[in-house]
């Protein structure tokens, strides 16, 4: 039988936009209590009431920066504050979405800046890890509680430009792996979900804010959008509690591989 989310509390890092912002609108659709964190409170807000009008059963929200150590331990002093507030009937963190991440830059390794490799692997790889180490307290134990890694293809191979942002995702997939051992036994399921191509703000940020090199990662193919994505993890989140799902690479049926994507002439 599939885990009822309705009244749990779910935790979505980089909420306010893309895979994050779906998410929450998934899981409030289903009910749960939501808290939502991201650099942009604003939109953070139109998030949260979004989910609201969805079905959630509240969305808060806060700052949230996972490249910096004190900004997620404030924002994890604040979720508790709301967790173990003792008029709430479930007081356990029952899913946290590691999903803040992303790309900068396509430069080859030689032409590679600091700003963007350092950028990446503190958003992608320490902002797991941090996020995790100081929410695992609120986990639920033996219930079916689930943290579910945002990671990408671009962690299971290589392409020209992406070095150090394969690198990252492919320690993503690492820490998603060694994470499942070390919590072994404690009931809480530990998973990642890897995308292909798909449309949100990714290649926007990528490419600095250049619209018309964004829409060309897409031209002539049907990409998955943010709404596959939330589906999917909503879907690996209320499986039965006895079961876990370790990794779920999923594409577009247009993208049989990094460099290997079928498009439509215009």
């Amino acid at each position: 039988m599939k885990l009822s989310l309705e009244n749990k509390w779910v935790l979505i890092t980089g909420a306010s936009s893309g895979f994050g912002a779906a998410a929450a609108r998934a899981f409030g659709a289903e009910g749960a209590k939501l808290l939502l964190g991201a650099r942009r409170i604003d939109r953070l807000k139109t998030v949260a009431a979004e989910s609201c009008a969805a079905g959630a059963a509240g969305a808060h929200v806060h700052a949230l920066d996972v490249s910096n150590t004190a900004s997620v331990e404030k924002f994890v002093r604040w979720a508790r504050k709301k967790i173990l507030d003792p008029r709430s009937e479930f007081p356990n963190l029952q899913v946290l979405i590691n999903n803040a991440g992303g790309a900068h830059g396509m430069d080859t390794v030689a032409e590679g800046r600091d700003g963007d490799w350092e950028a990446m692997i503190q958003s992608n790889v320490l902002g797991v890890v941090r996020v995790t180490r100081a929410a695992l307290p609120l986990l639920g134990r033996a219930a079916g509680a689930s943290i579910i890694n945002i990671g990408s293809i671009a962690g299971h191979g290589v392409y020209e430009g992406g070095a150090v942002y394969c690198a990252a995702k492919a320690g993503e997939l690492q820490i998603t792996r060694a994470l499942r051992l070390e919590l072994l036994g404690s009931g809480i399921r530990v998973g990642t979900l890897d995308p292909g191509l798909a449309e949100t703000e990714f290649s926007l940020v990528r490419f600095k804010g250049n619209a018309a090199s964004a829409r060309k990662v897409y031209a002539g193919m049907n990409p998955l959008t943010a709404g596959d994505i939330s589906e999917t993890l909503v879907w690996m989140a209320t499986r039965p509690a006895h079961v876990n799902i370790d990794e779920l690479i999923i594409k577009p049926v247009d993208q049989a591989d990094f460099g290997k994507v079928f498009r439509r002439s215009e």
